[in-house]
């Protein structure tokens, strides 16, 4: 029950104020900023004066603040599986500054080439699995990379997950240990 001279809130606002006047469901409370506004009693709550006055203890805070973090060093060993696998962009604006003066042959051998170059670098080091980024376009880079992947033994290649990369890339696994 909200009376006269009760310090109250407006619920769907951000007014608060003094009950002036009570009229049945009608209250009238004058503003912090001094105006008389009429509410319903359902659009108001009663606010408890300790929590109109806000009071801070600033070391308090500093001393919550700096409570001591446990030095946590994760000891785990990581699985193969937690690696991120390696992913090349062959878009020719990735591989270089400036390609408005090469012609489309020039481009195409410059993507197979750097293509080539990881696929050697994979292989040396062993590395399981590898993706290139070629995008989706009239398909001629992509082409060529399975034309490439196809000629090297112990290589398995498939489109890459469509969530991560789009239709524009191709993951290539490279079987290790065979003999």
């Amino acid at each position: 029950m909200i009376t006269k001279g009760d310090k109250v809130s407006v619920l769907d606002d951000a007014i608060d104020g003094i009950v002036v006047e009570v009229n049945g469901t009608d209250i009238t409370i004058e503003t912090t900023d001094g105006f008389n506004m009429t509410f319903k009693s359902k659009e108001l709550i009663k606010a408890e004066s300790a929590a109109m006055n806000f009071s801070f203890n600033k070391s308090q805070i500093i001393s919550e603040k700096e409570i001591a973090k446990p030095n946590y060093i994760n000891k785990e060993k990581k699985s193969k599986k937690d690696i991120p696998v390696p992913d090349f962009d062959l878009h020719i604006e990735k591989l270089v500054k400036s390609y408005k003066a090469m012609s489309n042959y020039d481009i195409l051998t410059l993507q197979t080439e750097t293509a080539k170059k990881h696929i050697e670098f994979a292989i040396r080091n062993r590395i399981p699995k590898i993706v290139f980024i070629h995008g989706v376009g009239d398909g001629v880079l992509k082409s060529e990379i399975d034309f490439l992947l196809g000629r090297y033994d112990n290589i398995t290649f498939k489109d890459a997950n469509y969530q991560k990369y789009g239709l524009g890339a191709t993951e290539v696994y490279f079987k290790q240990n065979v003999k």
